[in-house]
Order: structure tokens, then C-alpha cells, then sequence
């Protein structure tokens, strides 16, 4: 049955799909939507109206560790409070999802206005070294369906998968079948805490042993937890490239930015990463040396064109849209002056 429904009502009924059976957030703008509805399911979910970002992320954390699929939402300025808790749920290797759905900063910026500018925040956001995988859909549809393989990815990787979005795409309003959407739903894979003993800390450790000296294990677990990391990635190759064959050009765009440049398909290749990070480094790769130029067409001042000269090691045109404001018009005009 097909349903008229907008981006953030899509992240939550996905999450619902999904088996999440935890929710904590603090409302802000624009990704409150999620939240009201799922508050909607208090009762058949736990729903729980933090006091703020920092515990909302930390509620999510025990939730998770309690053995429930678990999930907190937010924008910018709530994402960086997230972020030593997201930090936290990488060393303890808890899976759960946080969604950042972005609009202008830094700090209150523009609320009601759509931004990129987390994408560097998304896999860099908290201190140490963490390799996070990083989805960002750019429909209604994918939405839903890649809230699911979020979930999926957390359980397989024990650890915090972030979903982004943006303003434009979160209240984006189409017509999807969600009951045509085919996901494999994965069972949870974090064992609950039951009434045996358990401990956790934010330490290095090992069964729950502090082990804060020891610089030879934490190699090895350095080194367990990338190779992990990597190999779950593998799975959730996520990618749409549309080859224009004797076009100079290759277009680099994801979410909301994607839609606006597919009237460029007749001029351009496009390529749209859903898998932000890991960096898609074959299929990237293997697009860009069928062209002349790569351009990365993004709403923040060239974050992903940066990842991209370093995965290239060549030179990355920047198209940056910055303040909410993206035209197709504007892009096609910029374009044309590279």
C-alpha cells in the first residue's frame, strides 16, 4: 500500500521495522519529528524523554547494554554533545544507532535550514581512533530501508552506526510502499545483562579487566576491532553510479545534494555514496578513472571533496553550497565555470 510520508516519519517506522525497542532523545529541530512519533509508541516501545543530549546518548548506551535494539536522534549541535558517549560505545563495542539530522552551524546556526556540515563529524566526532560506518540516504524510501541496515550493521559490528540526514530530506514528503521494501531484519547479537555479574567501562580492558598500561594489547585490540570494522562495512556496499558515457565530468553528491544534480545526468556521470564511511574506495576509485574531472557537489565548504583527494590522490573540484540555499540553477552555472 503505498503512503504519503516525509523522511524523519520513514527513520522512525524503520527504526519500528527494525526491531528498536529503546528510544531516547531531546527534541531539536529539524529531526523533533522523529521523536514525537515514536513517542506516539510509548507503551509497545521504552521511550524516554531525556533532559538532554549528553544523557540521551548515554540512556541509548544502557538501553542497548539491557539487550534492546536502541536508537537516539538529533541535529548538529546535539550531535556534538553525543559525541563522548558515542566515543564510549565504540571502546565498549555497544551497538545501537544515532541519527544526525543536519541543518547550519556551528552552534544554533539556522535550525530550520539543511546543511552537510557533520560529515566530518559523523567519522571524526570523538577523540582516539574509531572506524564508525556512516550511512546517508537521499529519498523517503531509502530512508526507511537503510534505518533497517543501520540497525543490521550495529548488531553485526557491536558498535555505534550513525544515520545522517538534513532539513531538506527530513521533511521531504513522498509516496513509498514500505511493505514492499525487502530487508532482512538481523536478531539482536548482544547477549543482556541477566543476573550474572558484568562489567563495563570506557577503559582499554580486557574481560573487563582495566588493562590502561599495557601498550601491546591495545595493538591488538586496535587492530581486532579495524579488521572487524572493515569486514562488517563490506557488507553494506551501498552506491548508486549512473555512467554518462563520454562525459568529462564526474558529479560526487549524496543526500539531498544527489536529488538536486540527477537533472545533470544527461551532462554528467554521477556517483552518490549511501556508504559514507567507510569510503566506497573501489567503486569510487573505479568511477574516477573514467574521468577527466571529479567534482563533489556538497553542502558544506568541501569535507567529502577533501576525503576524496586523499582516497584519489589526485585533483578533487569543490562545489560548495553553503547556507541552506541549493539551486540547480546556481550549480549548473558553477559547473560550467570549473
Amino acid at each position: 500500500m503505498m503512503r504519503l510520508i516525509m523522511g524523519n516519519e520513514a527513520v522512525a517506522l524503520g527504526a519500528l521495522r527494525a526491531g528498536m525497542s529503546f528510544f531516547a532523545a531531546y527534541p531539536i529541530t529539524p529531526a523533533s519529528e522523529i521523536m514525537h512519533l515514536l513517542a506516539e509508541k510509548e507503551g509497545e516501545i521504552v521511550f524516554l524523554h531525556a533532559e538532554d543530549e549528553i544523557a540521551a546518548i548515554h540512556h541509548a548506551i544502557g538501553g542497548s547494554l539491557a539487550g534492546r535494539k536502541a536508537m537516539t536522534s538529533t541535529s548538529g549541535p546535539g550531535m556534538s554533545l553525543k559525541q563522548e558517549g558515542i566515543g564510549l560505545a565504540h571502546m565498549m563495542e555497544v551497538p545501537l544507532v544515532v541519527v544526525d539530522v543536519m541543518r547550519v552551524g556551528p552552534s544554533t546556526g539556522m535550525p530550520t535550514l539543511p546543511s552537510q556540515g557533520d560529515v566530518l563529524q559523523s567519522v571524526h566526532g570523538s577523540h582516539g581512533d574509531y572506524h564508525p560506518i556512516v550511512f546517508y540516504p537521499s529519498s523517503v524510501e531509502e530512508c526507511y530501508r537503510v534505518t533497517i541496515e543501520a540497525f543490521n550493521a550495529a548488531e553485526e559490528s557491536r558498535s555505534p552506526v550513525v544515520l545522517l540526514s538534513d532539513g531538506f530530506l527530513s521533511h521531504l514528503a513522498e509516496t513509498v510502499d514500505l511493505e514492499a521494501v525487502k530487508v532482512e531484519v538481523k536478531p539482536r547479537t548482544l547477549p543482556p545483562l541477566g543476573r550474572g555479574r558484568r562489567h563495563f567501562t570506557g577503559l582499554l580492558a580486557e574481560d573487563g579487566v582495566p588493562r590502561t598500561k599495557d601498550t601491546a594489547y591495545y595493538r591488538e585490540w586496535y587492530a581486532r576491532v579495524k579488521a572487524k570494522m572493515s569486514a562488517v562495512a563490506s557488507s553494506y556496499r551501498f552506491f548508486e553510479y549512473l555512467p554518462n558515457p563520454g562525459a568529462e565530468a564526474l558529479l560526487i553528491a549524496y543526500g539531498i545534494a544527489f536529488r538536486v544534480v540527477l537533472p545533470l545526468r544527461r551532462e554528467y556521470s554521477l556517483f552518490k555514496p549511501v556508504r559514507m564511511f567507510p569510503l566506497l574506495e573501489d567503486e569510487i576509485r573505479a568511477a574516477a578513472e573514467a574521468h577527466d574531472k571529479v567534482v563533489v557537489v556538497e553542502m558544506n565548504d568541501g569535507q567529502y571533496a577533501g576525503e576524496m583527494r586523499k582516497l584519489l590522490q589526485r585533483d578533487v573540484l569543490s562545489v560548495p553550497i553553503l547556507g541552506g540555499d541549493i539551486r540547480l540553477q546556481e550549480i549548473r552555472e558553477r559547473l560550467h565555470e570549473l
